[in-house]
């Protein structure tokens, strides 16, 4: 079976050979003369490049949307262990323990809409993160910049026979699919990351 480099190893190697390639042709500028040589100086210089940094924005993006990743800041530490609180009433330790959201993309899963994978305006709103962690004080505790929506619940629930027949989901249909009323407002499934009270709640211990 051929061997086949993971995205971050292809990367690299790519990147290797892209300055191995640039040194070549600095090191030997007569080599562009001939218009062979200007053809390769083109795609050292200017195609290589392009495609190194399109692969490293890709591979950027596929690890951001990983769990470890999201938890890779300190001050995401109690989110993470919040989603190993051993109650079902915690909604999102009750998706995240029994795999109703992929676990190693379960921040993403449940926050379509955060800072890059938003639109333009959460985007640009999302600089604020790298400013408050350089240059200021990040909050404590966190907390969105707008409401949880909706369709963050939808897009998954949206069409389950569970969630569709349910009583009280049927009674309010019109307001959960406009937003009027919030899946996570109080009375509804409002434990969520209950952060501030993480030392006296029992957890769940992953099966090795």
């Amino acid at each position: 079976m051929a061997f086949v480099p993971d995205p971050t190893t292809l990367l690299y190697l790519l990147i290797a050979v892209s300055i191995l390639l640039i040194v070549f042709l600095i090191s030997r500028p007569s080599l562009t003369a001939s218009s062979v040589g200007k053809q390769m100086a083109f795609v050292v210089l200017f195609v290589l490049p392009v495609v190194v940094a399109s692969m490293g924005a890709a591979e950027h993006m596929r690890r951001s949307e990983q769990t470890e990743f999201c938890l890779s800041c300190h001050i995401m530490a109690p989110y993470g262990q919040s989603l190993y609180i051993d109650d079902p009433a915690h909604i999102p330790a009750a998706h995240f323990q029994n795999a109703r959201i992929p676990r190693d993309e379960a921040c993403y899963t449940c926050h379509t809409d955060y800072v890059m994978y938003g639109t333009i305006l959460t985007k640009i709103g999302g600089l604020r993160h790298v400013y408050v962690q350089y240059l200021g004080k990040p909050e404590n505790p966190i907390h969105l910049y707008t409401p949880y929506n909706n369709r963050e619940c939808l897009h998954c629930h949206d069409g389950a026979r569970s969630f569709v027949e349910g009583a009280t989901h049927m009674a309010i249909m019109p307001d959960i699919l406009s937003n009027q009323i919030s899946c996570v407002s109080s009375g509804c499934h409002d434990n969520v990351h209950d952060v501030a009270h993480l030392s006296g709640l029992k957890f769940w211990q992953e099966p090795k």
